[in-house]
């Protein structure tokens, strides 16, 4: 019998527990430090373990607030928070959520990104589970032996493209700990059911394999058919132990990231975040972007820049909202172009991989234009040629959007609509207020890591953060709470068009594209009921389209403390 037992009666949580003193303190899913009520100190016998006064978590979280501030650095916000989550999980979350706006850049995007590069020496405690190749023989067996009876979702990566930061080896562990978070924070699941997964095939960044403090498996990655093959044997462990599990595929490097979406994608209830999450979001701000300049989909013209498996994700979405309203096939991609890194991708083009293939242009058109090389039609070529009234950057090439690139575009839209979306901060195409200043205060503009505010000429405009987590804790909701056995590319442009109703900007031309995060525990409620009704209508759940928003707000877990108890 598990000496951990969680009965959840009329939306209250009751933890059972047949452990010593020391290990309940010591466990972040029971501690509740100085709140433990003196009821349950004497039942548990911790009673001379803690100082005499009985806290509220209000009492908490303002004693916790205090000491973040106290923080100086960004690296010492995100220790400090997360030794909190190692010592005490329900206050940690609880403490984010009232100040979320906040915290979030010190949990994620841009200080995880100097985390992660820096993980081998800021390591102190094991998050997750670490599957490494070199014990593939033993998968089965390194599944059993994970300390979790129940997982409802699992974020796994191998870290070998890490943000827009490569290949960081083990380092990657720290995206799917913190992903994690937000599944808890704005997605309502259970802390407990939640499981990061790192799978260590090695790594090719030379300093990694040369630093002796290097903490992964220093080898160079396997690739082929040794990867396919380890990467079969986790799933077909992990589904054996914890059947129906929700999988976030995260921060795989373009060669693996299609293939694997592809291939498990109708077998596992599994989707990646990077391809089909940044469309998501990228899809809203689209949407809302087109409301705020009153104009229609099928009047833009759509360059990408970054032709990974981000920017192919957020191709295939604006395809897909294109062929919902009527637009061909042929007509949708034609206004759709991809840039990677031979230049613009068209029929004539050397190289190609197969995902880029779907957004060819037609070569005689892009001869038509007069460029000096076919084989590398330039970013500036195919803004003065394709006049395009969106510019999408996904190629964490820091400055690629210049002053003479925005101002060209500016010649052909009198709004133009700019998404420098790589990240961390230091990959970003641009900066807003460049973009704001050359194009005299008209883009409307959203990037990938947090950004100040914007003075220009009397006016404070707002840069929305086009981030994931507007989109994934919701869809997983969605999935989850409604029993969904696949997550569909359709579940993420029915997010795209709830996010997008909450545009701050379609009410004042100065606010941003996407809403504040405080709002998102509400905003993914509403995501998870319109994901649960497509999972309906795709025949992916039983439930009655009735029941779905009673299931959706059924399994929300908020962070409050649990009446624990002795076992009897």
């Amino acid at each position: 019998m598990a000496d951990v037992e969680r009965i959840f009666f009329e939306g209250k949580e009751i933890v059972e527990v047949d452990r010593n003193s020391r290990d309940i303190l010591s466990d972040p899913m029971l501690n509740k430090g100085t709140a433990f009520t003196t009821e349950e100190r004497i039942d548990l016998g911790i009673d001379s373990l803690l100082p005499f006064h009985c806290s509220t978590i209000e009492r908490q979280v303002e004693r916790r607030y205090i000491n973040f501030c106290d923080r100086k650095t960004p690296i010492d916000k995100y220790l400090f928070l997360t030794a909190l989550q190692d010592r005490n999980e329900t206050l940690f979350f609880r403490l984010v959520e009232e100040h979320a706006e906040e915290m979030l850049p010190y949990i994620y995007t841009p200080t995880v990104g100097d985390v992660a590069l820096d993980y081998s020496y800021l390591y102190n405690q094991n998050r997750g589970v670490y599957l490494s190749y070199p014990l593939k023989d033993r998968m089965d067996e390194l599944v059993a032996n994970i300390p979790k009876e129940r997982v409802d979702v699992i974020v796994v990566t191998d870290g070998e493209r890490i943000l827009g930061l490569g290949d960081l080896g083990v380092g990657g562990m720290v995206i799917p700990a913190k992903k994690l978070v937000f599944y808890s924070l704005f997605g309502g699941f259970h802390p407990a059911y939640t499981l990061p997964v790192f799978l260590d095939v090695g790594t090719n960044n030379p300093k990694l394999l040369e630093d002796p403090l290097y903490l992964g498996w220093r080898h160079e990655r396997i690739k082929a058919q040794e990867y396919d093959d380890f990467v079969d044997s986790f799933l077909q462990a992990v589904n054996k132990r914890y059947p129906g599990v929700l999988i976030q595929w995260e921060d795989f490097a373009k060669q693996n990231a299609y293939p694997l979406l592809d291939r498990y994608k109708d077998k596992y209830c599994s989707f990646n975040d990077d391809i089909q999450g940044t469309a998501g979001v990228a899809m809203a701000g689209i949407f809302a972007a087109i409301r705020a300049t009153k104009t229609n989909l099928r009047s833009q013209r759509i360059l990408i820049y970054g032709g990974g498996s981000a920017g192919i994700g957020v191709a295939d979405l604006i395809a897909k909202a294109m062929l919902e309203q009527d637009i061909s096939e042929e007509e949708a991609k034609s206004c759709i172009y991809v840039l990677g890194r031979n230049g613009l991708v068209h029929t004539q083009s050397q190289g190609i991989d197969e995902m880029k293939r779907r957004f060819m242009q037609d070569a005689k058109k892009i001869k038509a234009w007069g460029v000096s090389d076919l084989q590398n039609v330039t970013l500036m070529e195919t803004v003065k040629c394709a006049k395009p009234t969106i510019l999408i950057g996904t190629s964490a090439q820091p400055g690629a959007f210049t002053q003479e690139i925005t101002t060209e575009m500016l010649k052909h839209v009198d709004l133009p609509i700019i998404f420098p979306l790589s990240n961390p901060t230091s990959k970003s195409e641009a900066v807003p207020r460049d973009i704001i200043e050359w194009t005299k205060g008209k883009a409307l503009v959203a990037t990938g890591s947090p950004f100040s505010p914007v003075e220009y000429e009397g006016r404070k405009i707002s840069i929305g953060q086009c981030n994931n987590v507007f989109i994934f804790p919701g869809i997983a909701r969605g999935v989850f709470a409604t029993g969904a056995k696949r997550v569909t590319d359709l579940m993420f442009l029915r997010a795209a068009e709830v996010l997008s109703k909450f545009a701050p900007i379609i009410e004042n031309s100065d606010d941003s594209l996407f809403p504040s995060i405080q709002k998102l525990s509400l905003i993914s409620q509403e995501i998870a009921v319109a994901v649960g009704l497509e999972a309906v209508n795709q025949g992916l759940s039983t439930l009655s389209p009735e029941d779905v928003e009673k299931a959706v707000k059924k399994s929300a877990w908020k962070p409050k403390y649990p009446k624990i108890r002795r076992k009897r």
